[in-house]
């Protein structure tokens, strides 16, 4: 079981496409929960009458919605990783360009 969590775990993280997907659907069913939570599941999550369901399923909410949060921080910080990557490579290939200018591109006529 837990070679099974790590396994997904690794696949959801390392994986930019199912990275959001996973942000996406966690939000839509935070949102359902909310939803839910706020109407027809109402009377059976008063926190007068049942104090640990009412507990336990906003906690739920918020910790679908903490987990979308930080996937979405995480994915933020991939990609201004990979920006710098791309910029660095960027920056190498144009040195490395000659300029018509330069003294050694008369050298090559």
């Amino acid at each position: 079981m837990i070679r099974f969590v790590i396994h997904a775990t690794r696949s959801v993280i390392g994986d930019q496409s199912m990275r959001r997907k996973t942000m996406f659907v966690m939000l839509v069913i935070a949102l359902i929960f909310l939803f839910c939570g706020s109407t027809f599941l109402q009377p059976s999550l008063n926190p007068r009458d049942h104090p640990g369901w009412f507990i336990l399923f906003w906690i739920a909410c918020a910790w679908l919605t903490l987990t979308a949060l930080l996937l979405s921080v995480f994915d933020l910080l991939m990609l201004r990783i990979e920006a710098r990557k791309t910029q660095r490579t960027l920056r190498d290939k144009l040195s490395q360009i000659e300029t018509p200018d330069s003294p050694n591109a008369e050298d090559n006529e």
